[in-house]
């Protein structure tokens, strides 16, 4: 009878303990980078990181780089790492074999593609054929540098550290022209009085991946899987209207305006004028 009692015990226990479920698939902390312009919304990236977390089974934390070349570092490594980013690096991801991009946000500017800017009254494909050297752009950005030197075969020389700063530069005359991203110009022209945009032939095309998830090659598919159906619940803390699966060959045209601008992904450091962006 005792034995009897105490198999009946095991049992019950055996079965609450399959029933009960999975705090966590895995014990570790996984690192969920954002890039360094997120500094200004730590409570957006501490809100996606917890709806990753709890939807998931898996610990998550939010990581805002100090710089890019912070999150290839880690890709690098064999550690989980995941990273919700645009274009540029999710293409130097995927050319380098880092990693695996899994969700993207949708929100009305998931794809964009890069503009020249340049004074009224000036002719655009002049300055770009006589003056491309002096074209100014953002640094990493497939916006910018990537569309600027793919505009100019490789050119384009005068980097900086924003979008603004590249309109800056020609604000002061040390450019005659600017590559920025069109929605952000849609919104700041205002700020430019006297400049106006031009659509260049064959790369101003809104094809460039932006909103993100990518997964480092540590996970296995359990664990992708698990992220993945965390971020498609999760558009509210993403802040889009949906969430979609993303299949890696959009990232293919940033990967040819890297090539037909000269931009190597594979030893790319983000290292101009003595000092990284």
């Amino acid at each position: 009878m005792y034995g009897m009692k105490r198999s009946l015990i095991l049992v019950i226990s055996i079965s609450l303990f399959i029933l009960s479920p999975a705090k966590s698939i895995s014990a570790e902390t996984i690192n969920c980078w954002f890039p360094p312009s997120w500094s200004s919304k730590v409570e957006k990236a501490e809100e996606i990181s917890r709806a990753l977390s709890s939807r998931s089974g898996l610990e998550i934390s939010p990581r805002i780089a100090k710089s890019y070349p912070e999150i290839l570092t880690a890709f690098s490594t064999e550690d989980k790492n995941l990273v919700y980013v645009g274009s540029f690096v999710q293409a130097i991801i995927k050319a380098r074999g880092l990693g695996s991009a899994l969700v993207q946000s949708v929100n009305g500017k998931e794809l964009y593609c890069g503009v020249l800017v340049y004074p009224e009254g000036k002719d655009p494909e002049a300055i770009l054929k006589n003056t491309p050297s002096k074209i100014s752009f953002a640094i990493g950005a497939s916006s910018g540098e990537s569309t600027a030197k793919a505009a100019t075969g490789g050119k384009a020389a005068i980097g900086t550290s924003s979008h603004h700063a590249a309109l800056k530069a020609v604000a002061a005359g040390g450019a005659e022209a600017a590559v920025v991203k069109n929605w952000w110009w849609e919104i700041n022209k205002g700020k430019f009085p006297g400049m106006t945009s031009y659509n260049i032939v064959g790369c101003s095309k809104n094809g460039n991946p932006d909103n993100v998830l990518t997964a480092s090659k540590s996970f296995n598919k359990a664990e992708k899987e698990a992220i993945i159906s965390a971020a498609m619940q999760s558009r509210n803390e993403f802040g889009a209207a949906s969430m979609r699966l993303f299949h890696e060959d959009t990232l293919m045209f940033s990967l040819w305006l890297m090539k037909k601008g000269g931009i190597d992904p594979l030893k790319y450091d983000w290292y101009m004028g003595g000092k990284i962006y």
